[in-house]
Parts: structure tokens; C-alpha cells; sequence
């Protein structure tokens, strides 16, 4: 392997063969041929912090996410960024989160438009791909959200905590306002 510890690794459901991975020190890399041959993908990233999650997108190939935190560092900044071209190229999608540590980022398996992520305080949901975001944390107590998945049948957000269990939200309000706002 070129690259150090791995902290998270996504395949694209489009091309068998095609991972994204994201190590401890900030690095993000992609294979197209199963991990024969790989490519550093993170020299134009602005930051090199603990890469928390890399996700290729489910709705377009050559779409992926990339999550970062400095907790490490006492570092909380926002680190949240989006590429449409394999990797090639980054954009900070972080606009108005709070300065929290990013730990998870999830891409609605129904909408490309909308984006959530879990933070060190709670849980955000954006309509817009990470133009603005808005908080889910009305009942949800403060606490470090370190993963979510989309329920596609039932139509709910599970939220796993560090130390205050999981919770389960309907997604029912956040689809309305996605079609509202459109």
C-alpha cells in the first residue's frame, strides 16, 4: 500500500473496482482496478486533517464527499468538501456550519440535493449540496454524532452517538421542504 492507516474506504455502485480511501493523515486516494494501482487524490485539499469519512455518491459517478477533523489537533474547524470530477478538483462545502469537528458525512439516497452530516454537537441537513446548512438537533441531545445511514423504507435517519446511544428521526419534514423549496 502507498499510503498509511486506512480510516475509511467507499466504492462507487456505478464501477465495480472504483474506492475511494481516506487515511489518518489527511490523505485521500482512488483506485479504478480493484487496488491494483492508486492515485493521491488530496495534494489540491486545502487542509490535511484525520480524513473521518469519504463517501463516492450514489446518484453520480466521479461524485465524492470527503470529511475531515482535527480533533487530534484541538483543531475544530470545518472541513466538509465535495468533487464532481473523480477527485481531481475540491470545493469546501462547509458554508454556514458551525466551528465543529466533522465526523460523518451521508448523501440522501433519494435526493443528490441533499446532503447530512454528524458533528461533535449534533446533526445537519443540507437541500442544496452543501450550499447552507440547518440543524436537525431540536431532540436530539448534545452529543458527538459519529455515524448516520438513511432508513430508504421507513424514511429515517439513524444517528450513532459516542456514549448516548442511537436515535432514530423521521425524515418525513426534511423531504417536504426539499420539494417546498423547489
Amino acid at each position: 500500500m502507498p499510503f498509511g492507516t486506512i480510516t475509511m474506504i467507499s466504492e462507487s455502485r456505478f464501477e465495480p473496482g472504483l474506492l475511494y480511501a481516506g487515511t489518518e493523515g489527511g490523505s485521500v486516494w482512488l483506485t479504478r482496478d480493484d487496488g491494483a494501482n492508486w492515485a493521491k487524490l488530496s495534494e489540491d485539499l486545502p487542509v490535511k486533517k484525520w480524513v473521518s469519512r469519504v463517501i463516492a455518491s450514489e446518484h453520480e459517478i466521479g461524485t465524492v464527499y470527503v470529511s475531515m477533523t482535527g480533533f487530534r489537533e484541538d483543531d475544530f474547524g470545518v472541513y466538509v468538501y465535495a468533487s464532481n470530477d473523480f477527485g481531481a478538483t475540491w470545493r469546501s462545502i462547509a458554508a454556514n456550519l458551525p466551528g465543529e469537528s466533522v465526523n460523518v458525512i451521508r448523501e440522501d439516497p433519494r435526493d443528490a440535493d441533499v446532503l447530512y452530516v454528524g458533528t461533535d454537537l449534533g446533526v445537519y441537513v443540507s437541500l442544496d449540496r452543501g450550499g447552507t446548512w440547518h440543524s436537525l438537533c431540536t431532540n436530539l441531545p448534545t452529543t458527538p454524532v459519529h455515524d448516520l445511514q438513511i432508513h430508504r423504507r421507513d424514511d429515517e435517519i439513524i444517528i450513532g452517538t459516542h456514549g448516548r446511544s442511537i436515535f432514530v428521526a423521521d425524515l418525513g419534514e426534511v423531504r417536504r421542504s426539499t420539494f417546498d423549496s423547489r
